[in-house]
């Protein structure tokens, strides 16, 4: 089956503050939108166990999917999430206007290069 990019909000809460809400995004390949989840779940798992014994949050794992930004006191709602396939239009992605990048690079406009494997 071909991997499609998926993104998984998941809403959040400040468990000192219950007021103080917001939504954390991961954002990855996988097969289907089952498989995204998990797999969003396992990268933020990782991430909080590593915060909790000291050590630095891993960057992304080899198939994409990382739990950058995590932050202690914060509580994640797993069964209000929502995947959806990330869709994006390449008629947004434009070539550096000036060189430096041999024409390799892309970039997002106004974002420094978000996306897909940015």
């Amino acid at each position: 089956m071909t991997k499609l990019y998926f993104q998984v909000d998941v809403p959040t809460r400040n468990s000192v503050q219950p007021e103080r809400c917001g939504l954390h995004v991961f954002t990855g390949a996988a097969e289907t939108e089952s498989d995204a989840l998990r797999i969003a779940r396992e990268a933020c798992e990782a991430a909080v166990a590593a915060r909790e014994a000291g050590f630095a949050i891993p960057r992304r794992r080899p198939d994409g999917w990382g739990a950058r930004g995590m932050r202690s006191g914060w509580v994640l709602d797993w069964e209000a999430a929502t995947v959806v396939v990330w869709e994006h239009d390449r008629a947004f992605w434009t070539l550096p206007a000036h060189g430096g990048h041999g024409g390799r690079g892309r970039t997002f406009p106004g974002h420094g290069g978000v996306g897909p494997g940015r």
